[in-house]
C-alpha cells in the first residue's frame, strides 16, 4: 500500500490518478477542513492529525512507498520522517525541499534508508514534452536552447505563504521551467549568471539574465524579469526545427526554411491523459511505479540542478 501525505489541491490530483490506475493507497492529512474537502472531491477518507499521529496509530507500519504532497515548507521534514521510519520508495512534490541547504541531509537520510527518492517535476511527462523528445532524437539532437521563467510578481505579492517560501520562489515555483530546460537541454558545464534588482517579496533578485554550455556542448541562454510583463517559455533548436513551449502544455514548431509556427499533435493517448488529469501526472505516477523510472528526477539529479538553480536565482547554497 502507498501513503499519500497531504490532503490539499495537489493531493486531490494524485488521488484521481491513483484511483484511475487501481492503486491501493491511504491518505494522511493534517487539518479537518482540508480533509473534508479532499473526501468530498475524491470519495477517499483521510486520517487527520498529520504524519506523527499516523505513525503513532500504526498506519505507517510496513508501508514502503509514499507520495509527499504537502506545502513547500513541510516537504523536507515530512520526507525525512518517512525515510527514518523505513519508507524506501518516495516521490516528493517539487522542489523536494524548501531551502537549498536541506539537500545534503535529505540525501543522507535516503542513503541511510537505502531508499529510491524522486522529485515530482510533472512537466517532464507532458504529452508535448514526450513528443518533443522524439523530434529532438530524430533530428540528431539539439544545437541550442533558451528559456524564460518570468513570474507574475504583481500576483505573487498578494499570496499568503509560509515564511520564507516567496523569498525562494525560484526553487518552489520557477524551477518547473529550469528543470525542464536542463532535462531536455542537458546539464550545464558552464554557467554565467547575472542578477539585478530586488522585490519586496523576493529580495535576492528581480531580473535574471545568463548563458552557458551544457556537458554535451550545447549553448543556451535565458532571461526573466519578475518586475515586467511576461510568461514562462522554452525554445529548443535542432538542425530541422525550432520547438516552442509557450505555454508548456503545447508544442509548436518552426520548420527549417519557413517562418510559419504550427502546433504539433502529441500522441493521442498522452493528450487524452493530460486533458483528463493534471497534465503530466498520470505518466509521472506510472513511472514511479515502474521498474524503469524513465524521466523521473532522482534526488541526486536534484542536488546537481540545485547548484545551477541557485546561481540563476541569486541564492546562496547555504540559504
Amino acid at each position: 500500500m502507498l501513503l499519500l501525505i497531504g490532503s490539499g489541491s495537489m493531493a486531490v490530483e494524485y488521488a484521481k490518478v491513483l484511483k484511475a490506475q487501481g492503486r491501493k493507497f491511504a491518505v494522511i492529512g493534517r487539518g479537518a477542513t482540508s480533509a473534508a474537502e479532499f473526501t468530498e472531491k475524491t470519495g477517499v477518507p483521510v486520517q487527520t492529525g498529520g504524519l506523527d499521529a499516523a505513525i503513532a496509530s500504526g498506519l505507517v507500519a510496513g508501508v514502503t512507498s509514499a507520495i509527499v504532497s504537502v506545502g513547500v515548507e513541510a516537504l523536507y521534514e515530512t520526507s525525512v520522517a518517512l525515510l527514518r521510519f523505513g519508507v524506501k520508495h518516495l516521490l516528493i512534490e517539487k522542489p523536494g525541499l524548501m531551502r537549498p541547504d536541506q539537500i545534503g541531509p535529505l540525501q543522507d537520510a535516503a542513503r541511510l534508508a537505502g531508499a529510491r527518492v524522486y522529485i515530482a517535476y510533472n512537466r517532464r511527462f507532458l504529452a508535448s514534452v514526450r513528443r518533443a523528445r522524439e523530434i529532438i532524437e530524430n533530428d540528431g539532437g539539439l544545437t541550442s536552447f533558451t528559456f524564460d521563467f518570468t513570474e507574475w510578481g504583481h500576483e505573487i505579492v498578494t499570496l499568503t505563504k509560509a515564511p520564507g517560501v516567496k523569498e525562494l520562489w525560484a526553487l518552489g515555483n520557477s524551477s518547473h521551467v529550469l528543470d525542464l530546460a536542463f532535462h531536455l537541454g542537458g546539464v550545464p558545464a558552464q554557467l554565467h549568471a547575472t542578477c539585478a534588482g530586488a522585490l519586496d517579496w523576493h529580495p535576492a533578485s528581480a531580473v535574471f539574465v545568463g548563458s552557458g554550455v551544457t556537458t554535451s556542448h550545447v549553448p543556451f541562454s535565458y532571461h526573466a524579469d519578475w518586475d515586467a510583463p511576461g510568461r514562462w517559455g522554452l525554445e529548443f533548436c535542432t538542425r530541422q526545427h525550432k520547438l516552442i513551449f509557450r505555454p508548456m502544455e503545447k508544442l509548436q514548431v518552426m520548420r527549417k526554411g519557413s517562418v510559419q509556427i504550427e502546433e504539433v499533435a502529441a500522441d493521442l493517448e498522452d493528450a487524452r491523459l493530460d486533458a483528463e488529469y493534471k497534465p503530466g501526472l498520470f505518466r509521472q505516477v506510472e513511472a514511479f511505479y515502474a521498474a524503469d523510472t524513465g524521466a523521473l528526477c532522482a534526488l541526486d539529479e536534484l542536488a546537481v540542478n540545485l547548484e545551477h538553480f541557485c546561481a540563476i536565482a541569486g541564492y546562496a547554497r547555504s540559504a
